[in-house]
């Protein structure tokens, strides 16, 4: 085997796997409607998709403004500076072949607005228009009213040597919106000094991305599909148990931890966030274009 293609591993993974077995990953994207193509073409960027296919009018914007969103910069170790205001939702502003759902008005009114169509994926583009896929729109966070991709915040913590798995999700904020939750998985006992010194040394991880709680797992619930169950983990939140036995622990302040708590959940009450992580990012606008979605 030379090559794998699309695998959805994160940036992370997809590098240790080439290292570990010799074989590139590398991911493409199309819409199962057919309302957006990305290709992929000779000289596409590590991390990146490809470009807009021909035909299509791609471009990445708010969803609360339907500007488009500035173009992506890295520093020198490939690294996303402005995640906060190069991430928003792939549309194409170009009609397609898509002619709407069938007898599902609201799912048509997810799909197609002001003459649009809304892929429901968030990305950021860079200066010389290649794609990068940052997360399903339903993994976005709420955050002090930014939004913030989960993917992004994933492909950050992953960097951590001690870290074999993680998972970000959001519980919610005892005001309003959501508050940013992590999943790890770890080879060794979690010790929140070193998790505090890993966070503060990363440049691209944005003043409100930092997990203000983090589950300590033996392993991240998956589905049957062996995908991880972000789901499960939300609906046990920071202070709930997570079904199968894998309830794991929950830092708290003072570095220590909650046991597994009966109760909480989603919509129950919140545990008191980790020392270790402060709030340290969201998205904004720019450009031009019609009405803002609902």
């Amino acid at each position: 085997m030379r090559i794998g293609f699309g695998t959805e591993a994160g940036a992370v993974d997809a590098d240790r796997f080439a290292r570990r077995f010799g074989v590139r990953l590398v991911e493409g994207y199309g819409s199962s409607e057919g309302g957006a193509v990305i290709q992929r073409t000779p000289g596409t960027p590590p991390g990146a998709i490809g470009r807009a296919a021909p035909g299509g009018d791609v471009a990445v914007v708010d969803p609360s403004t339907g500007r488009e969103c500035e173009r992506a910069r890295f520093d020198e170790a490939g690294r996303l500076l402005n995640g906060a205001s190069a991430t928003g939702e792939l549309v194409n502003r170009r009609s397609n072949p898509f002619e709407g759902y069938w007898r599902n008005a609201s799912a048509d009114a997810e799909r197609r607005w002001g003459g649009w169509y809304w892929t429901g994926d968030l990305f950021f583009r860079d200066a010389e228009g290649f794609l990068y896929f940052a997360a399903r729109a339903d993994d976005r966070l709420r955050v002090d009213s930014e939004n913030l991709a989960a993917a992004m915040i994933e492909n950050i913590l992953a960097r951590w040597e001690r870290v074999t798995g993680v998972a970000v999700y959001a519980v919610p904020d005892p005001v309003t919106g959501d508050q940013v939750m992590a999943a790890l998985s770890l080879r060794s006992a979690f010790d929140p000094s070193a998790f505090a010194e890993f966070l503060s040394s990363q440049p691209d991880l944005g003043t409100k991305m930092a997990p203000r709680f983090v589950r300590v797992l033996g392993r991240l619930p998956v589905r049957a599909t062996n995908k991880v169950h972000r789901a499960g983990l939300g609906w046990a939140g920071a202070g709930g148990v997570l079904g199968g036995g894998g309830g794991g622990v929950v830092a708290s302040a003072g570095g220590g931890v909650l046991p597994k708590a009966v109760g909480g959940g989603r919509n129950g009450p919140a545990a008191r966030p980790c020392a270790c992580c402060s709030a340290r990012n969201g998205l904004s606008p720019g450009g031009t274009a019609p009405p803002a979605r609902p």
